[in-house]
């Protein structure tokens, strides 16, 4: 069993640091939905199927992310407040190689 620290800034500019599993098969839109960093309703409002963009984060320390995958690339490619740097958290499983990131939540729609 084993956590990675992970930093998030909620939307209204407040940086919190969390602690995740990797060994629950977690995303990080998960995570912030277990530590209420997003108005309920406003995050992971298609439950994680990469299919609305309400998990938008703005990575700012990628630490060694997965790229980006063909389902995500699309999801962004229609979404609003979109930034280079943009991900889907849903899309973001939690695994060692995430020690260290920092991201911040995009505004909701």
């Amino acid at each position: 069993m084993s956590d990675v620290n992970i930093k998030i800034t909620d939307r209204e500019g407040v940086t919190h640091d969390v602690v995740a599993p990797t060994d629950m098969s977690m995303n990080l839109m998960e995570i912030i939905r277990s530590y209420e960093l997003a108005e309920e309703g406003t995050i992971g409002v298609c439950g994680g199927m990469a299919m609305c963009a309400s998990c938008q984060v703005y990575v700012i320390n990628d630490p060694g992310l997965e790229p980006m995958g063909d389902e995500e690339d699309a999801m962004l490619a229609e979404a609003f407040h979109v930034k280079d740097n943009s991900r889907l958290g849903c899309q973001l499983h939690i695994v060692d190689a995430m020690e260290g990131l920092e991201v911040e939540i995009a505004p909701y729609p």
